[in-house]
């Protein structure tokens, strides 16, 4: 386990750059950062992991999917299901 302190910098993925950036520490809760700030654009933001969250283009892609499925009947059961081909029968 790493021991955090105020001010120390971290690599994150910054939401304004886009990118991981370089951060510096501001919040620490549970010995884990809480919250950083940019180095570059100076934007402070929740501690993320480095993880990319997704884009709004993806998020209005999936709430069109899950509606889409909602209006079939039968739909709502199957919306976590990947499509799968069915095999044909043999006769």
């Amino acid at each position: 386990m790493s021991n955090y302190r105020l001010g120390d910098d971290i690599d994150d993925f910054c939401v304004k750059c886009k990118r991981i950036t370089n951060q510096s520490i501001l919040a620490i809760v549970d010995s884990e950062p809480a919250k950083v700030r940019c180095r570059t654009c100076y934007h402070e933001q929740p501690y993320r992991h480095c993880e990319v969250p997704p884009s709004k283009k993806d998020l209005k892609k999936a709430e069109l999917f899950k509606t889409v499925l909602s209006s079939i009947p039968g739909g709502d059961e199957a919306a976590g299901d990947p499509p799968t081909a069915d095999k044909p029968e043999q006769e």
